[in-house]
């Protein structure tokens, strides 16, 4: 797809012969992306966060391009590379940079808890650029979401580090404004889309890791560390990233963003059950508000493309 992409807003729907790979695409970012928070957690009690995260997309990028160039996929131009860089860094400096930083004293179920309000921002950013602006049922899901974060702060960790909470919104936010924007963008396709997004995105996180005094390990690294490390290079960013990028070039935003209902159970799940984590009762509460808010939202874009497909009703 070397088109610029249409606006969320017409976006065309999946062909019929696709579907089953967008269905696949959508499972793998539900389940895999919930257990990249464990992923994080574990990753970085042998490495810095910011190098880590710019190792891990410096890993997936040089597999991907190198399988990529094997199969003779063009190579993009420069302004497909200026576009991939905008997008990378959004996404992932400003996205999973926030939330590997954030992992440091945040537990990474409460994490994925708060990344899950990224489908509300992805409304409210779809407004802004031109898209569809927020009907009144998705402004009453913004402001629960927003009440639930707002709960999720009495958590002890949050409140032990708001440093830490600080940086998941705004992960949270970077990574809905990317997601909207790179609709409007001429990237390349998908899978040297995926490719240069995570190398211009790694060298940035290394060069931000570099920059705030982080440095490598110089004796023996946990064996679990490095095990994660390339767990989340291979499973989490060359599969669940690229059917992400895959998912935003073909799926309407809406259909997309019902991933933010799985992850964080799969998260939850792992946190309490691998990692002893433990969620106070007024973290529970937060998080049912959020996910309510967020679906409002959703049932709201769901019915709207749903109507939107059925047509107007014959006078």
């Amino acid at each position: 797809m070397t088109e610029l992409p249409a606006p969320p807003s017409a976006a065309p729907p999946a062909p019929r012969g696709g579907r089953a790979m967008a269905l696949l695409a959508l499972l793998c970012v539900y389940f895999i992306w919930g257990s990249t928070y464990l992923g994080i957690r574990i990753a970085i009690s042998g490495y810095p966060p910011f190098l880590m995260a710019g190792l891990r997309n410096l890993l997936a990028s040089t597999l991907l391009l190198l399988w990529l160039k094997a199969r003779r996929v063009p190579w993009p131009t420069r302004g497909q590379w200026l576009a991939a860089a905008a997008v990378g860094g959004l996404l992932l400096v400003g996205g999973n940079g926030g939330v590997v930083f954030a992992e440091q004293t945040v537990s990474s179920s409460l994490a994925a808890l708060i990344v899950s309000v990224v489908p509300l921002w992805m409304v409210v950013f779809e407004g802004l650029l031109g898209g569809p602006w927020p009907q009144p049922l998705e402004w009453v899901g913004l402001a629960l979401g927003l009440a639930g974060v707002g709960l999720l702060q009495f958590e002890g960790d949050l409140r032990a580090s708001p440093a830490g909470a600080v940086a998941l919104v705004v992960a949270s936010m970077s990574w809905a404004f990317g997601s909207v924007w790179s609709r409007r963008l001429k990237l390349p396709p998908a899978g040297m889309s995926s490719a240069a997004q995570m190398l211009s995105g790694g060298c940035m996180l290394l060069v931000l890791g570099t920059l705030v005094g982080e440095r490598l390990p110089r004796g023996p690294v946990r064996p679990q560390a490095t095990a994660a490390l390339v767990y989340l290079a291979v499973i989490g960013s060359i599969v669940a990233f690229s059917a992400y990028v895959y998912l935003l070039r073909r799926l309407k935003p809406a259909v997309v963003g019902t991933y933010a209902f799985v992850n964080p159970v799969v998260a939850v799940v792992l946190g309490v059950g691998l990692a002893g984590e433990r969620i106070a009762p007024v973290g529970v509460a937060g998080t049912l508000v959020i996910l309510s808010g967020v679906g409002l939202i959703t049932l709201r874009r769901l019915l709207a493309l749903r109507a939107a497909a059925v047509g107007p009703s014959p006078e």
